[in-house]
């Protein structure tokens, strides 16, 4: 057992990398990133996790049921994604998908490589605008971006090993399944902290600004969740800034990319 220890620390070592995924932008987000796992394996066991979200969907009948949502989402990151390239040059090339599921639930959600999720509780209970919600998609796809899930699962390898144990332990398949296991825990359970959700939020404001969404939409469809959250709030709300903090920032930031919005408009 020190022997696979010793094997697994030494791979954490050697395959530790400081990056930085994204150019700052407008808005200037600039923070390198410390990465222990390849973006292709992330990338690899996202879609795996992916898939299996969707086949359940669709097992259940709640896959894409609404055409009118399915062309809203698709049309808003069809805007989208080419203004990725301001951020990194490779990203408008990722092969981007987005699908909605019918659930209640207000939450959407990208994971690495331009999967995504928006559920229709958000689209019908919000009353989205394209604004609004091309600044909810805006926001997601800044996580995917920045590698987010990339820098978390980078985290829970650094604490406990896990990922870098059971690969040496087990073998490079098994490992394959722990990562995707990991992809799915940082996806759906564990929060963003909230430098990711304050880069997030800033990435997104100037990407829907450049394709011609209003940034200003983003104060208001985070008021509207505010609104709609009661005593306890929405899962999607849980793990983000204090709302204060958030509104606050985002004001700044939408601000600071108007520029951007009207010359998109022209």
């Amino acid at each position: 057992m020190r022997a696979v220890l010793i094997l697994a620390l030494t791979f954490t070592v050697v395959a530790c990398e400081t990056v930085q995924t994204t150019q700052p932008g407008a808005v200037g987000v600039e923070r390198r990133q410390t990465m222990l796992v390849s973006d292709q394996e992330i990338s690899q066991a996202a879609a795996q996790e992916y898939g299996k979200v969707l086949a359940d969907a669709k097992g259940k009948g709640k896959l894409d049921r609404n055409p009118q949502h399915v062309h809203r989402v698709r049309t808003i990151l069809s805007r989208l994604t080419p203004h990725t390239a301001a951020f990194r040059p490779d990203a408008p090339k990722w092969p981007w998908e987005i699908h909605v599921i019918e659930d209640p639930q207000l939450n959407a959600w990208a994971m690495p490589g331009g999967k995504m999720v928006v559920y229709s509780g958000l689209i019908d209970k919000l009353q989205l605008t394209d604004d609004e919600l091309a600044a909810i998609m805006g926001h997601e796809i800044a996580h995917s971006l920045r590698e987010h899930a990339r820098e978390r699962v980078s985290q829970e390898m650094a604490t406990g090993l896990a990922v870098g144990v059971a690969g040496a332990a087990l073998g490079l398949g098994d490992m394959g399944q722990q990562l995707a296991g990991a992809v799915a825990k940082v996806t759906f359970s564990l929060p963003h902290n909230r430098t990711q959700e304050t880069e997030a939020d800033r990435l997104g404001v100037e990407l829907a600004a450049r394709a011609g969404y209003d940034p200003h939409a983003a104060v208001i469809v985070w008021q509207k969740m505010l609104q709609a959250s009661g005593s306890g709030g929405p899962q999607f709300l849980s793990t983000h800034p204090s709302p204060e903090t958030r509104l606050a920032d985002l004001r700044v930031y939408a601000d600071r990319v108007v520029p951007l919005y009207q010359q998109a408009r022209r």
